[in-house]
């Protein structure tokens, strides 16, 4: 074993894979062909003496080796993006906090919190970016996120079954709603029986991915009508204005809905939950990463008494 000679390439190709979960997402990223970057981990592993990835039909799963090979990496690659933003005279990692967020976070909350936080620290820099829950997952362990707000949904499992657990936190839990057209029969009283549901039209997300569908009511005993397929939730709100079906909001998202649409409770079964959760690595986070958190929660709080 000997990694005098690994490259900071093959590194950063490294976490770019454990990040994206496959060779061809992170080449994408990157910009390299899957080839290069095949070529990259066929050289940190011939380093490693060991296989630090296990290859799936459905992506890559990073082995025991890989996990400690990864947090070594990612230890090396922060000391090198901090000098060079050092360097460059840009903000050092205490002022810097890199936030992941799953899209219908992005409606209310992040940008409640981030507004609170330009007012209370506005020396503190915030890069963020949206993703699945599971690819925020793989972030954080790679080390390219401080925090990320993930959703979850019953029955609640960890997000994920790496060692060490990450530290959870949950921001708010509450039941799921319906958007339905503002003109639309549904929209004429204060909630909706489970009952009408049947033989709606649907506007639902992917059917394929990680996420599986979304924005189908769950647990209806029927093969629901799919009418429109969207991944971004303003965009399936936007098809609901225009009366071109129903789908399934969180809560939190409510307040964020386009005119021509109602957001209702449903009423006559059991309360479908969503939970918001608040992810970081285990280790203790820094001042910086605290007060992100702490606007997060904050954040949630009014969210909720609003």
């Amino acid at each position: 074993m000997d990694f005098t000679d690994v490259s900071l390439t093959a590194l950063r190709v490294f976490r770019a894979v454990a990040e994206e979960g496959t060779f061809t997402a992170a080449a994408g990223v990157l910009g390299y062909t899957q080839s290069a970057v095949s070529r990259q981990i066929a050289a940190i592993e011939r380093a490693a003496g060991t296989e630090l990835l296990e290859r799936r039909r459905e992506g890559v799963r990073i082995t025991p080796a890989g996990r400690v090979v990864l947090r070594r990496a990612t230890t090396v690659l922060a000391e090198i993006d901090a000098t060079a933003r050092e360097l460059s005279g840009l903000p050092g990692p205490g002022g810097t906090v890199r936030l992941g967020w799953f899209p219908s976070a992005g409606a209310v909350l992040v940008p409640r919190a981030l507004s609170a936080l330009r007012r209370t620290d506005p020396g503190l820099t915030v890069v963020g970016r949206e993703g699945s829950t599971p690819a925020l997952v793989r972030a954080l362990r790679a080390g390219t996120l401080d925090l990320a707000v993930l959703a979850s949904a019953p029955p609640f499992r960890p997000p994920d079954t790496e060692s060490p657990p990450l530290a959870l936190r949950t921001l708010t839990e509450r039941a799921l709603r319906l958007a339905v057209p503002a003109a639309h029969p549904l929209a004429r009283g204060d909630f909706v029986d489970v009952a009408d549901l049947r033989g709606q039209r649907w506007i639902a997300g992917s059917a394929s991915g990680e996420d599986g569908v979304m924005g189908v009511w769950p647990g209806l005993d029927e093969r629901p009508e799919i009418a429109h397929t969207a991944r971004d939730w303003l965009a399936k709100l936007h098809l609901v204005a225009a009366g071109c079906g129903i789908t399934t909001v969180p809560a939190t998202v409510a307040v964020a809905a386009p005119p021509g649409v109602r957001v209702l409770p449903v009423r006559g079964g059991p309360q479908e939950q969503r939970r918001l959760l608040l992810a970081r690595l285990p280790q203790p986070p820094d001042a910086a990463v605290t007060r992100v958190a702490a606007a997060l929660r904050a954040a949630a709080v009014a969210d909720e008494d609003g």
